[in-house]
């Protein structure tokens, strides 16, 4: 029997391979990537995952058992630790100053996927939270995947494709895949459809960010 993942992996697959093939991730593999987009990207997503783990815990603290409620909070704490250290050795790396984190101001598509993080983290259940959540996870290991091997130029690009390709990931990835999968299991059919379409929205705002990165989207376009 096909599992849950299994089939809002295959509804979203169109937008994934958009996703696959956007020229930012194209170009973090060949090394052809303007390093501003890629900068760009940086300070959005530090942004994106200061919100990605408040949601995480928000997650937590609607788990109907305790370890669920920790792992979540493992998960937020992985968030900051791992990728916001990994954010930190980039900045670094890009040489992004203290003033411009503190003119930071967030795109208008990394607002709109955070915001509809939030809105599913009000409305929603576990299972619907962690269906909004799950494309940021599985995107990018599979983003990963297809990376591997690629030796673009670019240090920081080198360093991107590494991470994401690490074990630790994909057992993070796994865990959300199998909590989704237990849940789905349990709830009704109506449940799971707003869980798929949770999945399939995030999914176009992944596609959105690297939209947004490689042309540096503001507010004015």
């Amino acid at each position: 029997m096909e599992k849950f993942s299994e089939r809002i992996r295959k509804k979203a697959d169109p937008i994934w391979q958009d996703n696959f093939n956007h020229p930012f991730i194209k170009g973090l593999a060949d090394g052809t990537l303007p390093i501003e987009s890629f900068k760009y990207y940086v300070l959005q997503d530090s942004y994106y995952l200061s919100h990605f783990a408040r949601i995480q815990c928000a997650g937590g603290a609607k788990a109907e058992d305790f370890y669920t409620t920790s792992r979540m909070a493992i998960h937020a704490q992985g968030s900051y630790e791992a990728e916001m250290a990994l954010h930190e050795k980039f900045s670094k790396m890009l040489n992004i100053s203290a003033e411009e984190f503190e003119n930071f101001m967030p795109a208008p598509s990394a607002y709109a996927y955070t915001s509809h993080l939030y809105r599913v983290a009000y409305n929603g259940n576990l299972g619907e939270i962690i269906s909004a959540l799950l494309p940021c996870y599985w995107v990018y290991l599979e983003i990963g995947d297809l990376l591997q091997g690629a030796t673009p130029k670019e240090e920081v690009y080198q360093e991107w494709i590494a991470a994401y390709g690490g074990d630790w990931f994909r057992d993070l990835v796994n865990e959300q895949i199998d909590r989704l999968d237990e849940i789905a299991e349990k709830v009704t059919e109506k449940d799971r459809n707003r869980m798929e379409e949770h999945f399939l929205i995030s999914s176009h705002y992944e596609y959105a960010f690297w939209d947004m990165a490689y042309n540096r989207e503001d507010w004015t376009r």
